[in-house]
């Protein structure tokens, strides 16, 4: 079958443009292995003049810092001090920083480090710029803050004074975690002659101590623990009220900041205290309190922690006493979480039923905090002919009730 001369045409053209496909083909592929070929001459040319010039250069790696070391070089760059109070330290020295056994985690224990000589001074009477006849109970942050750190099986270190201000935490905490923490509270006031005073600084250091092997956690000694808090009050000394005028409160805090994923002990710890000037905690200062017995909300129970002063303890307060201060009352006054018929305590302190020359209060159980406030009153009781009892007892309305 012959085709016509429009098909041979027409099938001419098609084969022209196959064949020139081809051609761009080859050329395409001879030129991608010229390309291939000048990139590997010029990669190796390069590399032979790299080589020549590293034979007569060197530049070493730049010099790292392990965790530890970071932390240690910042805290010293922020290391305030006085040396007036080095006489109050009844042990000297430091420890150093320490590997837990978490990992590559690295902890650090406070050290000693020189003193910068710039630091500021105040002279004993002078006070820094707040209104006195205003101070209500309130966080005004002073100069200074202790801190200290040990790991897990240590002992503290002598820690330092730091300017007031944030702390860094792993969000693996134990503190944030499990609520692996304790407070103390304590106050220092100002003599008429200008001299200060702390309020039974030993009794918290032990309450502490306490609470530290209930919570599983190390803890300052209490010479310790006493020393840190007189550097923190010398240190902020200009923030001590005018004799009648308030006092400086001192929170002292031991915290699990180690990082913890599983429920187990924090495997480092911090001791800090920070102070603010304060009044009366409650508004009407030494006026009788309004109190709220609360029957649906417990504040401790049984074989817990409400004998200890940890952290814990005290944000499942926080909805009875909102609701209370709704309804115009000063506080929440907890019943026994067995019976609800016994008193026990407020939300923030002891409590005391007073009648003739007898006063009554609580016994310490294992759901009550043991308030040194509370102590130093049963004490002075007695020394004026009050008999103290300790017992359990239903609520009647014909006592009054004080409160520590």
């Amino acid at each position: 079958m012959q085709c016509s001369k429009k098909e041979q045409n027409t099938r001419g053209c098609i084969n022209g443009y196959s064949d020139c496909r081809a051609g761009v083909a080859r050329y395409s592929s001879y030129l991608s292995c010229v390309s291939l070929s000048l990139s590997i001459f010029i990669y190796i040319f390069l590399s032979i003049i790299w080589c020549a010039c590293s034979r007569h250069t060197h530049t070493p790696p730049p010099p790292t810092l392990s965790f530890s070391r970071r932390i240690e070089s910042r805290m010293i760059q922020r290391t305030v001090s006085f040396p007036s109070l080095r006489k109050l330290l009844l042990r000297a020295g430091c420890s150093k920083s320490a590997s837990s056994k978490i990992g590559t985690y690295n902890c650090f224990a406070s050290q000693s480090s020189p003193l910068p000589s710039h630091n500021p001074s105040y002279r004993d009477d002078e006070y820094a710029d707040v209104d006195w006849d205003s101070l209500g109970f309130g966080l005004m942050p002073t100069d200074y803050m202790y801190i200290t750190k040990c790991c897990e099986g240590q002992n503290f270190g002598q820690g330092q004074l730091s300017r007031y201000g944030n702390i860094e935490l792993s969000p693996s905490a134990g503190v944030l975690n499990y609520g692996q923490g304790l407070f103390e509270g304590t106050k220092a006031y100002r003599k008429e002659n200008g001299g200060l005073l702390l309020f039974r600084p030993e009794e918290n250091a032990i309450r502490m101590k306490t609470g530290a092997q209930r919570m599983c956690m190390a803890s300052p000694s209490i010479d310790h623990f006493v020393d840190a808090l007189k550097q923190t009050v010398l240190a902020n000394k200009r923030w001590v009220p005018p004799p009648g005028k308030g006092s400086l409160y001192l929170r002292p805090l031991l915290l699990g900041t180690g990082p913890v994923l599983g429920l187990a002990p924090a495997p480092e710890y911090t001791f800090l205290i920070f102070a603010s000037p304060v009044r009366n905690y409650f508004k009407e200062g030494s006026a009788p309190l309004n109190l709220y017995v609360e029957e649906n909300f417990d504040r401790a129970s049984s074989r817990g922690t409400g004998n200890v002063k940890t952290i814990s303890n005290y944000a499942p307060v926080l909805m009875a006493q909102i609701q209370a201060k709704k309804r115009g009352f000063s506080d929440v006054l907890y019943l026994d979480s067995d019976t609800k018929k016994n008193l026990e305590e407020v939300s923030s302190c002891n409590i005391f039923i007073a009648k003739g020359k007898c006063i009554s209060t609580p016994a310490t159980n294992g759901t009550i905090l043991s308030g040194i406030t509370r102590k130093s009153v049963i004490e002075i009781a007695r020394d004026h002919g009050y008999q103290v009892i300790h017992f359990l007892f239903f609520f009647a309305s014909s006592y009054q009730v004080l409160y520590t």
